[in-house]
């Protein structure tokens, strides 16, 4: 990945480690549960990461919506299985959602370019 998604992931890593250097049980809980969570079961990890797609442009958190597409990219999810997901998100959570559907289209253009 190229630029901007690059700069995204590297701040990622050094603020959760930040984060979680001087975390509460709690806080250090719940980073496990969300790692688990888009494990392989008995949905296929590609699957889990697109529903989390989908909840975070519901939610309208571009930081989540990045990771997500970053994550379908990398487990091979294609572009139109992205842009039906980028529907669901826009219908479930409506107009509201269209800013965070520009941004997430960059991110896609980005995050395919970068193979």
């Amino acid at each position: 990945m190229g630029g901007r998604l690059e700069m995204f992931r590297r701040d990622r890593e050094r603020l959760n480690k930040r984060v979680l250097d001087t975390a509460t049980l709690t806080t250090k809980r719940f980073f496990n549960l969300d790692t688990g969570c888009y494990r392989e079961g008995a949905l296929p990890a590609a699957t889990k990461e697109m529903a989390g797609l989908a909840a975070s442009l519901v939610l309208r958190c571009d930081d989540c919506i990045t990771y997500h597409i970053i994550r379908c990219c990398e487990l091979g999810v294609g572009e139109q299985e992205i842009l039906e997901i980028f529907d669901v998100g826009l219908i479930v959570g409506g107009s509201i959602v269209i800013p965070h559907l520009r941004r997430a289209r960059e991110v896609l253009d980005e995050a395919l370019a970068a193979g």
